[in-house]
């Protein structure tokens, strides 16, 4: 579809051109009479020659070679059932079998095997490995393949982006040729790496072309395409233009073979006029070549010389050429017989009487007629007109027609004066033109004649035919007619044209027809209200015709409709738009990259490439003007609108601002003038820049004064104003950037190889590089400092692309490595250009031939001589010192150098040699190593070290002192020494006889005792040392005397000897490390089991006995107070009274273990002290070195703080006494009977739970039994509380005054008054947990104490705090009795009691109760209290209270409200309701709904119960109606109490059906009409978000029970109320005739969605006398309601108007409806008068 319209389009354009007397060029006509199947075949034939140089599909499968086969070949693939099916897998797999069908290994496989390598199996390695070298070979090859693919791609782009480029430049080429021949030589062989193709074993452009490639390559020019070039035979007979260029000057020279060979210019389509007047296009210079390696073979001025040798050996083989060889526009291509020749210009020297060049658009043919046009035309016949074509030159010519492209032209063969097809000067040929029309339209075609001239010669073809014109007005009044009645009206049409014309008549809607068969009838058009006859219809030029026209009206309306005359002539009537554009840039239309910011309203995109600074870039554009009229323009220039839109966002017209571009560097030219119509114009773009910055900028073509198009309806009208003005009709968006000058230099910087010497200057060469796009000037800097550096030459211009040679001068001031950067400044340039330079100079070298001077190892004031030879390599003399470094001497700390040298200094002449002598003394003893400076003036200095050793004899001991460990009474001990010799020298050495007051005592023996040591060396010694007593040794001395040394070397001896010793330690079991304190730390041995031991538990402590001697002895352990038993589990087990057989299962096992050991455990704690320590070892013997590790087991029946003393016996040693502590905690009574002892905590309390109870229900008992294990009397006082986290409340603070737990009697009285407390049944100790860990010394001082004292120190006043967890809570639950005593080892009773609290009413699911129950211990008993030193019992809150957790549940006593069907407890209703079906009935009162609600006891006690429900709701069950409401106005819309109704009763699990109604009436209605502040409690009226109006109703259904809070049910009635709109509030009849009515229509609209039935009422009219001047019909009326997603319902209102005299009349009128709805008001206003002038001529 987008072809045929390109082809409609084109044909247009081009009958357009052809009137308007444009030629088209032979491209233009080859891209319009293409085919689409040629389009399609060229394009196939491009894409096979791609694919010739690509590759084919790639490999199904890559994998290794190696890889072994599967043991069992796969099965077959089947032959697929389709026959026309493309898988040919099947025969793949009947091929290649297991090769092709064998699971490849993927890539995910072979990466996870590569990286989990490291195997111990060297095959899985090696195969590993051979999988990795494959992978990498697939991936490499896989790699060349898409570089190869990539490669030839791009060099097709090029290969086809050059062609087109040759193709472009031989189209606008002056001198082309007429005959059109394949284009141009394919230069795909030089866009592709021939080597590269067949490296990879393809073929390449070498394989197939043997003609020789160049060295290198010429730069870009003008490219002749071969079918333009001459021939042999013509080149023979033609006579070059070059070769009229001979002794030219070099200015003469350049300008001539530019014009021929360097220059590209562009010709664009010449326009012909009457004048035929030929139009020179603008010539351009072709840019730079990208590839410039061809410019370094040959300067320039060489290939000037070398053109002009081979120009003039052209010139001696000139022949002369048939003139019709040439084509009209060169010097020798004919004359023509139309314009005389111009004069040739003279250049220089050259004078020539022949013509240089004919007239530049000469015309070879001549058309006559110019035109063919043929009118007057009908269908069917053929139409034929001669055309005659004369040659106007002097030479014979040759043509070739080429027929038009349509099928209403024909062109027959042609008739030349002569054989051969040539036609001779002034001669002429014909051709026939036939025209065969097949309708009466317009026909528009052409013929080309191509001939030798660059231009194609067109002849329009054109047919018209003059239209029939019709005298039938636009607009057909009919007038007024009755309703029901008919009026025909007669209207005369007459044709009044100048050619016969066929009509049809057919509405509007049918217009366009899909077939004219469809329409036409033979009798009436009919579009109700009217009909049109006749239907079709013929009328000759001046003949006509009555159209009858019937009107027939069906309502009290105004009709209009629209018929539409269709003529036969295919006339159709066009306005033409303006119609621009731009079909041509250079260079092509840039693209915006992405994300960049463009203009948002430009059609165009323009970049320019980056210039520099104070240059010019043009580009050139060609601008259609597809209209056919001539259109003044001129262009602006202005800032872009950039705005970032997202996808798929528009701008805003309001957003859009255009501010001149003042700053721009952007023109066009012509800035102004006007476009031809039909024609295409050229423009010039120019970009220059004189700042460094990018530029952007819009550029707008304003078409001045073009008219705005109107409508056709608008077009009729006589007095319609065209307004006109300036309009922008195209917009370019420009975008360029500026770079700077880009020079570079070669190299970038010079390095100077070498050294030079200082005062020589060194030169070189360097090249500058101008790579900008314009020529630079530059200007070199100059340095003179230290060093002289210049260039030369120091300033001149470069031109772009080209080099020059500078030479660098550098003499060098100072020695040493340097570093320049010399700047060149380039104008216009913000910044220089920096040569860097680095170079190095040197001044005179000495060189000493020996690279260290040794002197060996020296005695102490010993000399030592030696001597050096220095040379000066150099060319310079060289002035030197030598010294011995200061840096050495001052590391010394010493000020004269021991070093004399002879000489020290001098100056050794070029390349001569000095010998100097070194001396040293040895004065200390040291390790000399030092450097001597050789110091040369303007030279680098050098240095040698000296080294040297001066030592004296020294042996010394490594350590001087020996501490012989593990020393025992008259046994030797060994140990180690060593001596070392400090020199160099060998030195003997003897050990002599041991020294000190206790040397007697001991004996001292050294191995060897005498020897030699060697030079630095070190010898281990052996010690042999015996103590013969048990005294600290200190004073022991073992000299050894050392030859060469004034003192003997002496080894100082210590120890202490050793007797039995035996250390005690104690850990815990299963502890590895134990601290030993004794004997070291005896007071710090302790046997703690701890401070938190719970009871009825078993804790063991380890005691570790360790001998640290070789002697045995005996042991014994043994508790004052608390041990046990001795032979406690030596004890035999008495044999229980279990079958054999059972005593074999695991679980019979361990209960009688745990029965064992429980009374074990009794019968250590048969003494009632409350707990017992056992040692499982109590004495026996301690071997030599031996540790002896002795369990110790604390058992406790009673909570308490114990203390004991374990006394420890070992041999002879005094006995050790180690303190015995433990404190116990825990509460011994429970509810469980605990039947063994565990090393765990103690058993958890069960929670006792009370279930789920009804709020306010019964009381509820649990009676719970506590067993005492303890062997003392326990009291117990309960307290009840329940959890309370609160971030406030973290702690409590308790104040008692006496006991907290006094003792009560049964009533619950206190036995003692705090101010007494003289019974011991009253002592209470609150004392806190902190005294758990006193000392042993704080609980024997209070063993002393008196009674008296202790009584004395009791505190009336007692103050505890604790930490917050619960509140008390008697009133939920509660334990009796208060206060009980559980005797030892006995058990009693308690109740727990629950009673269930009264919910709110507000509470709807169920309530959990938690609490605990806390039962505070205290012993009555002193003696159980506490025992001093022994033990100590803590009571009340300083010991932790027996803890019961209590649980149980409360919930509501409420019924369960579900709705059963119809709705539930939400009502809706819409006003409307109360309408019935037939209206005249009337409107109901009331209207009753009702829904159903069931009731659900879930509880399990029966449910006693009120219905309570405020009108308009209403309650029912069994038939009996309630309509009740609570107390109090604020629940009902009315104002009566309701009484309560009578109670029902609900059984457990059972359910009710309750009738819940609704009772809808004009009084609720009614309530919408009151104000906000008056509006009844629960009843609300608002607005729904689709604008309806709706009243809401809210009440509450109450369930009162007896004494429970009532269960509230919402009740919810929404009801939809209309409202009515009148479509205005004003109508103004203006001024009317006297008794001539006029009418009004307003429209009465229902915006709810719910019936209306309303009335219209009015009101009081002015004057009085006349009520009657106003009216409406209809009065009434019901109003359906809007439906969903519609526009509202409406109904018209006709409103009269009857003035009875020349009074204004005012009244206004009220429409409203019976439920409850807003009036709707509409105020009426009238003027009467008498004047004729107001009477309408449409009333009757």
């Amino acid at each position: 579809m987008e072809t045929g319209r390109a082809g409609e389009r084109l044909s247009a354009e081009s009958g357009s051109c052809a009137f308007g007397g444009a030629t088209w060029t032979p491209a233009s006509r080859q891209a319009r009479v293409r085919s689409p199947s040629e389009s399609t075949r060229l394009s196939s034939v491009d894409c096979s020659e791609a694919s010739h140089y690509g590759f084919g599909a790639r490999a199904r499968r890559a994998g290794p070679a190696a890889l072994r086969p599967l043991p069992e070949p796969p099965l077959l693939r089947l032959r697929p059932t389709s026959l026309r099916t493309q898988d040919i897998s099947h025969l793949l797999t009947g091929l290649f079998r297991s090769l092709y069908t064998n699971e490849v290994i993927g890539e995910d496989l072979s990466a996870n095997l590569i990286k989990a390598r490291g195997s111990q199996d060297a095959r899985h390695e090696e195969f590993v490995d051979e999988l990795r070298r494959v992978r990498e070979l697939y991936k490499q090859r896989l790699d060349e393949i898409e570089m190869l693919e990539r490669h030839i791609i791009q060099g097709r782009a090029r290969a086809l982006a050059e062609k087109e480029r040759i193709m472009q430049q031989a189209d606008v080429h002056a001198q082309e040729t007429f005959i059109k021949m394949p284009p141009v030589k394919s230069i795909f062989r030089w866009c592709v790496d021939s080597v590269l193709l067949q490296k990879h074993h393809l073929i390449c452009p070498d394989d197939y072309y043997s003609d020789t490639v160049p060295f290198c390559s010429a730069p870009k020019g003008v490219s002749v395409p071969g079918c333009s070039k001459l021939t042999f035979s013509c080149e023979k007979r033609s006579v070059p233009k070059k070769h009229l260029t001979k002794k030219l000057e070099d200015p003469c020279r350049k300008m001539l073979t530019k014009s021929d060979e360097e220059l590209d210019y562009t010709v664009d389509s010449l326009t012909w006029d009457s004048s035929l007047e030929a139009k020179r296009k603008t010539v351009q210079k072709t840019g730079p070549p990208k590839h410039k390696n061809w410019m370094n073979h040959l300067p320039v001025p060489q290939r000037e010389l070398e053109r002009l040798l081979l120009a003039r050996m052209d010139s001696r083989i000139r022949f002369l050429k048939n003139p019709r060889f040439f084509p009209p526009n060169t010097p020798r291509g004919g004359t023509s017989l139309l314009f005389p020749p111009k004069k040739p210009v003279l250049t220089g020297d050259l004078q020539s009487g022949e013509p240089v060049e004919s007239c530049a658009d000469t015309p070879v043919f001549l058309a006559k007629p110019p035109i063919a046009f043929f009118t007057d035309y009908e269908v069917g016949p053929v139409y034929e007109m001669a055309i005659s074509l004369q040659n106007t030159t002097a030479a014979s010519r040759c043509l070739r027609v080429i027929p038009p492209s349509t099928p209403y032209f024909a062109l027959g063969l042609g008739m030349f004066p002569g054989k051969g097809g040539m036609v001779a000067p002034g001669m002429t040929c014909q051709y026939i033109v036939q025209f065969s029309p097949d309708c009466l339209g317009d026909f528009d075609d052409f013929i080309l004649v191509e001939t030798q001239s660059a231009h194609t010669l067109v002849i329009p073809l054109q047919a018209r035919r003059p239209p029939p014109v019709l005298t039938l007005s636009p607009v057909l009044d009919c007038g007024y007619c009755l309703i029901g009645g008919m009026k025909i009206t007669r209207f005369l049409c007459k044709n009044v044209g100048f050619s016969v014309g066929k009509f049809c008549i057919m509405p509007k809607k049918s217009w366009p027809p899909l077939s004219f068969r469809a329409v036409a009838t033979l009798g009436f058009v009919e579009q109700p209200p009217f009909g049109i006859l006749p239907s079709m219809f013929e009328l000759a030029p001046g003949q006509a015709v009555y159209v009858e026209v019937s009107f027939l009206p069906t309502s009290l309306e105004k009709a209009e409709q629209t018929f539409i005359i269709v003529c036969d002539n295919c006339q159709i009537r066009i306005g033409q738009l303006v119609a621009l554009d731009l079909i041509y840039i250079s260079g092509e239309e840039s693209q915006p990259e992405p994300g960049e910011l463009t203009d948002v309203t430009a059609q165009h995109f323009v970049r320019f490439e980056p210039e520099n600074v104070q240059s010019t870039a043009r580009k050139q554009l060609i601008i259609r003007n597809a209209t056919c009229v001539e259109l003044a323009f001129h262009w602006q220039i202005v800032k872009p609108n950039l705005q970032p839109l997202m996808p798929g966002e528009t701008y805003s017209m309001g957003s859009l601002k255009y501010h001149p571009d003042r700053e721009t560097a952007f023109s066009v030219l012509p800035e102004r003038g006007a476009l031809s119509p039909h024609a295409d114009h050229e423009f010039i773009l120019s970009f220059s820049p004189r700042e460094l910055r990018d530029f952007h900028s819009v550029l707008q073509m304003v078409l001045e004064e073009v008219p705005e198009p109107t409508s056709l309806e608008l077009e009729t009208l006589k007095d319609c104003s065209c307004s006109a003005d300036d309009v922008i009709v195209l917009e370019i968006e420009v975008k360029g950037s500026v770079e700077p000058f880009q020079v570079l230099l070669e190299p970038y910087a010079l390095i100077i190889p070498g050294e030079n010497y200082i005062g020589i200057t060194v030169k070189k060469d360097f090249k500058m590089w101008n790579n900008s796009k314009s020529p630079i000037r530059y200007l070199w800097g100059k340095v003179s400092d230290c060093h002289i550096i210049e260039v030369e030459p120091c300033a001149g211009t470069i031109e772009p692309s080209e080099v020059e040679d500078f030479e660098l001068s550098f003499t060098g001031g100072v020695p040493g490595p340097t570093s320049q950067d010399l700047p060149c400044e380039i104008q216009n340039s913000p910044s220089p250009v920096v040569l860097h330079i680095e170079a190095a100079f040197k001044g005179p070298a000495l060189v000493i031939k020996a690279s260290a001077l040794q002197f060996g190892l020296l005695r102490l004031g010993q000399k030592a001589t030696d001597s050096i030879q220095i040379q000066n390599v150099s060319q310079l003399p060289a002035t030197w010192c030598m010294k011995e470094s200061l840096v050495c001497l001052q590391e010394r700390q010493e000020s004269v150098s021991p070093f004399d040298i002879e000489p020290s200094s001098g100056q050794i002449p070029a390349l001569g040699e000095c010998r100097v002598t070194i001396t040293l003394e040895a004065k200390q003893c040291q390790r000399l190593q030092t450097v001597l400076e050789l110091e040369v003036v303007n030279g680098a200095w050098s240095h040698l070290p000296v080294y040297a050793d001066i030592q004296e004899p020294y042996v010394y001991l490594q350590n001087s002192h020996v501490e012989v460990s593990n020393l025992y009474l008259g046994v030797p001990t060994k140990a180690t020494i060593r001596l070392i010799n400090g020199t160099l020298l060998p030195t003997r050495f003897h050990w002599g006889k041991l020294l000190g007051h206790q040397a007697d005592f001991c004996t001292a023996k050294v191995s060897p005792r005498r020897g030699t040591l060697g030079p630095s060396e070190e010898r281990q010694l052996g010690l042999e040392f015996t103590a013969h007593t048990q005294d600290e040794l200190s004073h022991l001395a073992l000299p050894c005397t050392v030859s060469g040394m004034k003192e003997p070397v002496v080894l100082g001896i210590s120890g202490k000897p050793q007797g039995l010793q035996v250390a005690i330690a104690i850990s815990a079991e299963g502890s590895d490390g134990s601290t030993e304190l004794w004997p070291d730390h005896p007071q710090e041995l302790r046997l703690d089991f701890g401070s938190a031991v719970p009871l009825r538990t078993r804790v063991n402590r380890q005691l570790i006995l360790t001998n640290r001697s070789p002697i045995q002895t005996p042991f014994t352990l043994k508790f004052e107070y608390f041990g046990g038993p001795p032979n406690g589990p030596n004890q035999k087990p008495s044999l229980p009274d279990v079958p054999p057989a059972l005593l074999k299962t695991s679980r019979i096992r361990e209960r009688l273990a745990k029965r064992e050991q429980l009374n074990f455990m009794e019968s250590l704690l048969s003494h009632g002290k409350g707990a017992a320590f056992f040692p499982h070892i109590s004495q026996g013997m301690l071997g030599a070195h031996q540790q002896l590790r002795i369990d110790i087991t604390g058992y406790a029946n009673m909570w308490g703080e114990y203390w004991d003393d374990l006394i420890c016996t070992v041999g002879d040693l005094p006995p050790t006494v180690i303190p015995v502590h433990m404190a116990v905690v825990g509460c011994p009574i429970s509810s469980l009977r605990t039947t063994y002892y565990t090393t765990d905590q103690l058993q958890k309390e069960p929670v006792i739970r009370f279930g789920t109870q009804v709020s306010g229900g019964d009381t509820v008992t649990r009676v719970l039994r506590l067993n005492n294990s303890s062997p003392c009397d326990i009291r117990l006082d309960w307290e009840t509380y329940t959890p309370e986290d609160r971030e406030d409340r973290l702690v409590e603070l308790l104040v008692f005054y006496g006991p907290p737990f006094p003792l009560r009697d049964q009533a619950g009285n206190d036995l003692l008054c705090p101010e007494t407390p003289a019974s011991s049944s009253s002592f209470w100790s609150p004392s806190s947990s902190d005294e758990s860990d006193s000392s042993r010394e704080a609980a024997q001082s209070a063993e002393g104490c008196s009674r008296v004292s202790n009584r004395a120190s009791r505190k009336i006043v007692s103050v505890v705090l604790r930490e917050h967890d619960g509140v008390p809570c008697g009133h939920l639950y509660r334990v009796s009795p208060k206060q009980m005593v559980v005797p030892a080892g006995g058990s009693s009773s308690i109740s727990v009691s629950f009673t269930p609290v009264l919910l709110g009413p507000g509470t709807r699911h169920k309530v959990e109760c938690v609490g605990y129950a806390l039962g505070f211990m205290s012993l009555d008993d002193e003696v159980a209290r506490e025992l001093p030193g022994r033990r100590r019992r803590l009571q009340d809150f300083a010991v932790g209270a027996l803890r019961l957790d209590l649980c149980s549940s409360v919930r509501p006593a409420q019924l369960s409200v579900e709705p059963d069907y119809g709705g539930g407890a939400e009502f809706w209703h819409q006003a409307s309701d109360l309408i019935p079906k037939q209206p005249c009935s009337g409107v109901l009162s009331e209207l009753v709904t009702t829904h159903r609600l069931k009731l659900t006891n879930a509880t399990e006690i029966p449910q006693s119960f009120r219905l309570l429900v405020s009108r308009p709701f209403s309650v029912a069950q069994d038939g009996a109606s309630r309509s009740r409401r609570a107390p109090g106005r604020a629940q009902g819309c009315v104002e009566e109490p309701a009484t309560a109704g009578q109670p029902l009763v609900l059984r457990p699990k059972e359910n009710m059906l309750v009738n819940v109604s609704f009772s809808l009436s004009l009084e609720l209605l009614s309530y919408q009409k009151l104000p906000a502040d008056q509006m009844l409690p629960g009843v609300d009226v608002r607005r729904r978000a689709s604008g309806e109006k709706e009243m809401v109703f809210a009440q509450n259904l109450l369930l009162e029970y007896a004494d429970q809070p009532a269960q509230v049910v919402p009740l919810k009635a929404t009801v939809v109320v209309p409202e009515l709109q009148l479509s205005t509030s004003w109508v103004d009849f203006g001024t009317c005739f006297v008794n001539q009515a006029r009418v009004r229509e307003v429209y009465l609209m229902n915006l709810s969605g719910c019936r209306s039935y309303w009335a219209v009422l009015m009101g009081r009219q002015e004057p009085d006398n006349d009520p009657g001047a106003f009216r409406v019909s209809p009065s009434s009326g019901l109003l359906e309601a809007r439906q969903v997603n519609a526009p509202p319902n409406t109904i018209t209102l006709q409103v009269f108007f009857t003035a009875r005299s020349s009074e204004l009349y005012e009244s206004t009128l009220a429409v409203e409806g019976v439920l409850g709805e807003a009036a709707c008001t509409l105020r009426l206003r009238g003027q009467g008068s008498y004047d004729e002038r107001y009477m309408s001529p449409h009333q009757l």
